[in-house]
């Protein structure tokens, strides 16, 4: 009897959380994208010193403005050179870096803090979640650029000063989705009912409120780290985010608008980097999200 049902059972049995997670990820088109985008431009960063082909601060004004090959240069400098002769694919290599980590780093700050202060608010309701919405209110009569811009006058641009001050202003989103998610899911049946089996605060909160409200974290992630590294192009473009000579495509535009009528390539290539990049990012937030929704779980 057992030889007869042992098969249908294996016939039937259905795929675990895990494959199923695998299989709507092989589906979906965009995630894949994004992942392969991003993974390719952090293995490109990771690998900079072996994957440049000059020292991207070697200056040399013997070699200064070469035009990429693409336009008539050579294959020593196959994107060209800039204002200072140094070479142009090496500084988008090494920028990579600097625009990843700064987003990586500033969407984990902003990720922490605003999710801690969301979910207190959703949870506890009351007094703490009136104080975290006035928090918010304050944070969003807040205009997020004009403030980067005073305080990195004041403190003095650097890599540092730019991801602790991106940091510490991109937050208010994740309190506000991580609020009303919260607020949502507290309210749900197997919440009251882990209240009264006596499962303490934290235990409900990691491990019953979180995995429920990951997939709407991921998203908020991606926004933010996309939205960071393009506060930090545009902190860069105007003189008040990473300074020179560090390789930032943001700064690489703003070295080359002078020269944009002339040589548009210079503001074209680190710009066209830096499109592709924030759209991989939130390609991949949109595919996260899809894959690992609550209602796809069944």
């Amino acid at each position: 009897m057992s030889d007869i049902t042992d098969p249908l059972t294996q016939e039937f049995q259905a795929p675990s959380p895990r494959e199923m997670l695998k299989q709507r990820a092989k589906g979906h088109l965009g995630l894949l994208t994004g992942l392969g985008i991003v993974g390719l431009l952090a293995l490109v960063a990771i690998f900079a010193p072996l994957l440049a082909p000059h020292d991207p601060y070697a200056q040399s004004l013997m070699t200064r403005m070469e035009p990429p090959v693409f336009l008539g240069g050579d294959w020593d400098h196959p994107l060209g050179t800039d204002h200072l002769g140094r070479d142009y694919l090496s500084r988008l290599i090494y920028g990579a870096r600097v625009s990843l980590m700064i987003g990586a780093i500033a969407a984990l700050i902003s990720g922490v803090i605003g999710t801690t202060m969301g979910v207190a608010a959703g949870y506890f309701g009351g007094k703490v979640d009136a104080f975290v919405t006035f928090l918010i209110n304050v944070r969003l009569a807040m205009p997020v650029v004009l403030v980067a811009l005073a305080v990195v006058a004041i403190l003095g641009g650097s890599l540092t000063v730019v991801i602790c001050v991106l940091g510490l202003l991109l937050w208010d989103r994740f309190a506000v989705v991580m609020r009303a998610s919260t607020l949502q899911i507290s309210r749900r049946d197997y919440i009251a009912a882990a209240r009264a089996v006596g499962a303490s605060t934290p235990r409900i909160l990691l491990t019953e409120i979180m995995p429920n409200i990951f997939n709407n974290l991921i998203v908020v992630i991606t926004l933010e780290m996309a939205h960071a590294i393009l506060l930090e192009a545009t902190l860069s473009f105007l003189g008040l985010g990473v300074q020179p000579p560090t390789p930032s495509w943001g700064l690489m535009v703003s070295e080359g608008k002078n020269m944009m009528l002339f040589e548009p390539w210079l503001v074209l290539i680190p710009g066209a980097v830096l499109f592709v990049l924030v759209l991989a990012i939130n390609l991949m937030g949109d595919g996260l999200r899809d894959v690992t929704a609550p209602e796809n779980r069944s």
